[in-house]
């Protein structure tokens, strides 16, 4: 009997313990996930390089195993402020803290410290995959009459597959995304509204799989946040984009996508520098640029921060 490439599920939960099963349920750990692509015996191939008197292939032994996997999730809010979402123990295995204030909020934002590793599970059909002290970054996109979503990539600690009933996802924790458009979304760049088609914040968190005698880990070594999003040309009298590049100076960035208390996403860059542009795009006749900024601590660790209300 084949195995069915839509029967796949994935869970996800952080770790109390580096690289041990923390008992996930479909119940409570579901993720709600599309595009998933797995690599599950990632490492290489170490020819034995054998002295023979003929021509031939040398035979070679597995090393370095490790697994990723790449999936994006979409952005939405809990549903009721002051309660995370179920998006947010990816965010939490990619560097980040999660500050809960009840009956309000949910933010996290980048540490360097004390960084959380999760474990995930993924089914495809029957074939599990157990990924084990995983460590990721992720991408998030906003593009406009789309939905928001999150890319992510983890690395993980290399389990062979085995054949387990697969667990039975509960979604009722993802709520519904809403579009982004001009009612739903607002974008500012240094307190400048402006007409955005597209906007991303790149995580690139170098994520570094060390597979040393004694111990075997996952390791997020660095944080290095890129902005990158599509916007109408402005005049030099708006914003003056060179001037800002040429003095290096740091600009907020704002992203607000929701309306309604427990489904608002608030993304702030409050000190983002611009990088060179490099020219304009002709979109329906209408001039736009593609424009570049990098997200820079201040006093440490608060280059970005994403709060759920």
């Amino acid at each position: 009997m084949p195995i069915y490439y839509r029967k796949m599920v994935l869970l996800a939960k952080i770790e109390t313990s580096y690289a041990t099963d923390p008992t996930l349920t479909g119940a409570a750990n579901a993720l709600l996930a599309r595009n998933v692509t797995i690599a599950d015996m990632e490492g290489n191939d170490v020819s034995r390089d054998l002295v023979q008197p003929n021509f031939g292939n040398q035979p070679t032994v597995p090393a370095d195993l490790h697994v990723t996997i790449e999936f994006d999730s979409e952005l939405a809010g809990s549903g009721t402020a002051g309660t995370a979402p179920a998006w947010g123990p990816l965010f939490r295995a990619a560097g980040c803290a999660e500050v809960i204030v009840p009956a309000t909020s949910v933010t996290y934002s980048p540490i360097t410290d004390s960084i959380e590793s999760a474990y995930l599970k993924f089914w495809m059909g029957a074939t599990l995959h157990a990924i084990k002290g995983a460590r990721g970054t992720g991408k998030l996109n906003v593009n406009a009459q789309g939905i928001p979503f999150v890319h992510w990539k983890f690395w993980g600690l290399y389990t062979p597959p085995s054949e387990v009933a697969a667990a039975v996802p509960v979604f009722t924790a993802w709520k519904k995304p809403l579009i982004v458009n001009k009612a739903n979304t607002q974008f500012t760049v240094n307190a400048v509204a402006l007409v955005m088609r597209s906007f991303s914040l790149d995580l690139a968190n170098p994520v570094e799989p060390r597979l040393l005698v004694n111990k075997e880990s996952i390791e997020l070594t660095d944080h290095k946040e890129e902005i990158e999003f599509t916007a109408e040309a402005v005049p030099v009298t708006t914003m003056d984009i060179h001037g800002l590049a040429n003095s290096q100076a740091t600009v907020p960035v704002s992203l607000i996508h929701g309306v309604t208390a427990g489904n608002i996403i608030t993304l702030s860059a409050p000190t983002a520098q611009f990088q060179r542009p490099s020219g304009y795009q002709n979109s329906q006749g209408i001039a736009e640029r593609g424009l570049k900024m990098l997200a820079l601590p201040n006093a440490g660790n608060d280059q970005w921060s994403l709060a759920a209300t």
